[in-house]
């Protein structure tokens, strides 16, 4: 998998520590999950791995728990919004868009709830 940069080298570095059963249910876990794991979580393998705890239970709750950085995220770039929020700061844009938002959601809840009488 790193050879196909799936994972990083040094993560690699870590579940190469792992016995091949362990690494055959890692495996399963990354396909079923689609999940590859951090270092973090390679790490705790290896360490559960070598104290005879790690199992594939363990590996498939260890890959099947969200990561920050694998949630999806949307980003803007301040410049593209100032023109429409002229003189605010990036955190009164962001807390601005957070209260558009807010209010198109409960518009369309409105007109949904119209709609169904």
């Amino acid at each position: 998998m790193v050879d196909e940069a799936c994972i990083a080298f040094s993560v690699g570095v870590e579940l190469s520590y792992l016995d091949e059963y362990e690494q055959q249910d890692l495996l399963e876990a990354i396909e079923l999950e689609d999940k590859t794991p951090s270092l973090s979580q390679a790490i705790q393998m290896k360490k559960l791995s070598q104290s005879g705890r790690l199992d594939s239970e363990i590996i498939e709750k260890i890959i099947s728990t969200d990561k920050p950085n694998q949630r999806e995220k949307i980003s803007f770039q301040y410049d593209e919004l100032s023109k429409y929020f002229p003189k605010c700061s990036p955190q009164e844009v962001q807390r601005r868009m957070m209260k558009l938002a807010q209010a198109d959601y409960q518009r369309r809840v409105r007109n949904r709830n119209r709609e169904a009488r």
